[in-house]
């Protein structure tokens, strides 16, 4: 009990500052992409700067939403006494990720590194959705546990824009790739990471005997 408190006082503590780092930046230190636009070279498509712009304000919006939302339902005590709530906000959670889905789809064909780095996010969106509904399901089955598994799949792709630009930065800056490589190389990297790092956290946590909500 006292390892799962601690572990989600960590992810709480890094959802928290992560998502104020994303409502500042974006919304407050650097409203027009001008950084980020910056390493947009050679694109295939001609990017139509205004509407970009709203799509993205949507896209960190409801990714942010999708943050607190899971993080606030990974609460054992919203789930014991909320339960409600725990459903409501569930959905708002399902939503949000749909959002964030379909806004990144837009702006995939302009991602930075080009076609390849398009069909990395496009597969990721992907990936991210199916986990999604498969969380969904369990819960209709009515079994907690691997709904639980799921979801924990599921929330860790909230944190795929820090693994890019984690891993971006460290070909970038510290092995003297090219930019566009780089982030090619930390869409692919966030994919794996992403896929991997989830199953070391269920183990850590330790399974449950799968158990059904009573009727």
């Amino acid at each position: 009990m006292k390892k799962r408190n601690t572990l989600y006082g960590l992810l709480a503590s890094a959802s928290v500052l992560f998502i104020l780092y994303a409502l500042v930046k974006n919304y407050m230190i650097d409203p027009e992409a001008t950084s980020f636009l910056s390493h947009k070279t050679g694109l295939k498509r001609e990017l139509n700067l205004p509407v970009w712009l709203n799509v993205m304000y949507v896209h960190v919006a409801f990714a942010c939403i999708a943050m607190a939302s899971g993080l606030v339902n990974f609460s054992k005590w919203i789930f014991e006494k909320k339960r409600r709530f725990h459903r409501i906000n569930g959905y708002v959670y399902i939503v949000s990720v749909l959002v964030v889905v379909l806004t990144s789809g837009y702006m995939a064909p302009y991602a930075t590194g080009g076609k390849i780095s398009s069909m990395g996010f496009n597969a990721l969106n992907i990936i991210w959705l199916i986990i999604t509904i498969t969380a969904l399901v369990q819960i209709r089955r009515k079994r907690i546990i691997r709904h639980r598994n799921w979801m924990i799949r599921s929330y860790a792709f909230c944190f795929t824009n820090l693994l890019i630009h984690l891993i971006t930065s460290l070909f970038h800056q510290g092995f003297g790739f090219v930019y566009a490589t780089s982030y090619t190389i930390g869409v692919y990297g966030s994919i794996a990471l992403l896929l991997v790092i989830p199953s070391i956290f269920i183990r850590t946590i330790g399974q449950s005997k799968d158990v059904s909500f009573p009727s």
